[in-house]
């Protein structure tokens, strides 16, 4: 289980929550991501960043809201694909 940042935080980029995170796997590019991305395999399950986002977008895996379960695949895809990550975010919220 991990922590998924969900469709809240697109064009927010509050960074509250990497300032908490102990294990550093909050991450985006800058001037290039609309978004921020919590990598599932080094995320330790802690939750020290949900209460810290202003926007309400960081939810344990399990307690993502339907309409944004999505965002879990998304979330994990950065880390493999950037740009394929970027496409869906850019699909789902167009700019």
């Amino acid at each position: 289980m991990t922590y998924v940042i969900a469709e809240p935080c697109i064009d927010v980029m509050d960074q509250a929550c990497v300032d908490v995170c102990p294990v550093d796997c909050i991450h985006f590019e800058e001037g290039k991501d609309r978004m921020l991305y919590i990598d599932p395999d080094e995320c330790i399950d802690c939750g020290a960043c949900e209460p810290e986002c202003p926007v309400e977008a960081i939810f344990a895996e399990e307690d993502v809201p339907d309409e944004w379960k999505v965002y879990t695949e998304i979330n994990a895809l950065w880390y493999q694909d950037r740009d394929a990550a970027r496409a869906k975010v850019n699909e789902l919220r167009p700019e």
